[in-house]
């Protein structure tokens, strides 16, 4: 017995392969963005950080998928979300509209890049995960895709206004606030897309996913800001009902007229 204990302890722990692939694409786009923003190609930058996006909420729900979750694959993706929709964003933020104030602009710039390291490292240290209806804070992805979305927005309508490294300004700031923030998202963690279910629902989905597909420029950008900067009401509305069954409502309700307020699940 204490020979075969000893072969297993010896015995070298495993990754899994496909998950950590799909993590390195993301981290591959998130490298060509940086690149392609230095030499000027800021809708390409911006296409890359949105790929990367869709990589990224591929991966975990492809380990979960195939229960092959792990550590080093959490760690993994971490440091490519920090490439990639930290890094990558302010880069591209800076050179497309910060650059010529200066000094200033490579403090939002870094203001952003920060931020969005310590919700990651804020995320990766928590003791007990949080709800898993929600985020606490506006996660880096979504800041990441708003800034891309907004690139390809305006550089598709070519508009120009003096006020553009002002607006960068704000956004890196305001983005960064988000992030490290106690405020509520929801992670449609719960959504199930691999369970049964009615055929209208497969209607509806493929009504609501046209206007994406045919004008990608303006809905893409429009789906980020609602959920960016719908986040704060998602906070406020949700004790009271929204994405909630009845029994959690009521029992955060109790608490609050109880004298305390909790949301763990």
């Amino acid at each position: 017995m204490k020979r075969r204990y000893f072969k297993r302890q010896k015995r070298r722990k495993g990754i899994y392969i496909l998950p950590n692939l799909i993590t390195s694409a993301s981290l591959y786009f998130g490298f060509s963005s940086i690149l392609a923003s230095f030499s000027g190609r800021f809708t390409k930058a911006a296409i890359y950080i949105l790929i990367s996006s869709i990589l990224d909420a591929l991966d975990g729900r492809i380990a979960r998928l195939t229960n092959s979750t792990s550590r080093f694959g959490v760690e993994y993706d971490s440091l490519s979300d920090l490439v990639a929709f930290g890094a990558a964003p302010a880069i591209l933020l800076y050179f497309w509209a910060l650059e010529g104030l200066g000094r200033l602009g490579m403090v939002s710039a870094f203001i952003f890049l920060i931020c969005g390291a310590l919700r990651l490292a804020r995320f990766n240290t928590q003791t007990s995960p949080s709800n898993k209806e929600y985020f606490t804070g506006l996660p880096i992805p979504g800041a990441a895709g708003i800034v891309a979305s907004g690139v390809i927005f305006i550089q598709h309508f070519e508009l120009t206004f003096d006020g553009l490294s002002v607006l960068g300004v704000i956004f890196a700031n305001l983005l960064g606030f988000l992030m490290v923030s106690t405020l509520r998202y929801p992670s449609f963690k719960g959504l199930n897309l691999t369970g049964a279910r009615p055929f209208h629902v497969l209607v509806t989905s493929i009504v609501l996913l046209l206007p994406v597909l045919y004008y990608p420029q303006v809905m893409l950008f429009a789906l980020f800001f609602l959920y960016v900067f719908g986040g704060p009401f998602y906070g406020v509305l949700r004790p009271y009902g929204l994405g909630l069954s009845n029994k959690k409502v009521s029992r955060e309700l109790e608490n609050r007229e109880g004298g305390r307020v909790t949301y763990d699940s």
